[in-house]
């Protein structure tokens, strides 16, 4: 397999350990399990989504295993302003927070909270399951765009967090882009739903979620190749990576780094799992990875 030079990278305006980011929603939700994750490998972390009212999220279940991932709908569940306190202690650390609201004004406010503590905001305009917020507003080239435009005013740098439920994803990268992104991430979680046969009823609380894990790794895959095509912004991966070969495939569709959510919940030492087989001494440039199945 591949490998690639260890070392600091720099990605989306934020300087990075390595390559492996904690994705949004997993361990993110305390500046403690993020501060854990940092010493457990990460090269940088982005929290819970952060929203602009407390929230108690969907009743349960809000989450199920499936043959290869993980349905969730979990409803967006955080402490809104509160959430400042907790990232006192990862004050330097490549903490980037990610925040949603249903309009470019509620993104603003809430990204005026943390415009002093983050590295880069992540704009989750891509979660399925939340009424009003992520991808009900996200499938909108305009509204991504101005969403952007808004929290990108504070001078921090902004990563956009794309939903794959749309018709053309590039569309989407594109507006964040005009909007002053630094970064695309692609993708959240793909819609699906279980029902249970004996109790003649959908499995999850909220009826429908959102699918992680192996199973939607192709489709991320295809997204960063797409967007790597029509954008000239970072493209971040996420969706599946679970393994070193995974990165290295996601890098060679487009990726300059990579996020990792489902699979903390089997290892949550993943990321320095993953980092002894992908780091050698003698390895590759990664600049000279990303994007080289284009060629």
């Amino acid at each position: 397999m591949i490998t690639l030079q260890p070392g600091d990278i720099d990605v989306g305006g934020v300087t990075l350990r390595n390559h492996l980011l904690l994705a949004a929603g997993v361990l993110g939700t305390t500046g403690a399990s993020l501060q854990r994750l940092l010493k457990l490998g990460a090269g940088g972390v982005v929290t819970k989504s952060i929203g602009p009212e407390p929230n108690a999220g969907h009743h349960g279940p809000c989450l199920i295993r499936t043959e290869c991932g993980v349905l969730n709908a979990m409803g967006l569940p955080n402490p809104s302003k509160n959430f400042v306190e907790e990232l006192a202690p990862l004050e330097g650390e490549p903490v980037i927070v990610s925040i949603f609201g249903k309009d470019p004004e509620e993104f603003k406010e809430v990204a005026g909270w943390f415009a002093e503590h983050a590295k880069a905001f992540e704009l989750n305009v891509s979660c399925p399951h939340a009424a009003g917020y992520g991808a009900a507003i996200g499938t909108d080239p305009e509204t991504v765009l101005e969403c952007t435009r808004a929290v990108a005013s504070y001078g921090v740098p902004v990563w956009v967090k794309l939903t794959p439920n749309v018709t053309d994803i590039t569309t989407i990268g594109l507006a964040a882009e005009k909007g002053g992104a630094s970064a695309i991430v692609a993708i959240n979680t793909v819609r699906g739903m279980r029902i249970s046969t004996a109790m003649r009823r959908p499995v999850l609380g909220n009826r429908t979620g959102g699918l992680s894990g192996k199973a939607i790794f192709p489709i991320a895959v295809k997204c960063v190749w797409d967007l790597y095509a029509a954008c000239t912004i970072p493209v971040i991966g996420c969706g599946g990576v679970s393994t070193a070969e995974d990165v290295i495939e996601m890098m060679m569709a487009g990726a300059q780094a990579v996020e990792i959510g489902t699979a903390v919940m089997d290892d949550v030492r993943v990321f320095d799992g993953i980092a002894q087989k992908l780091y050698a001494k003698d390895g590759a440039d990664p600049a000279s990875i990303v994007g080289v199945a284009h060629d």
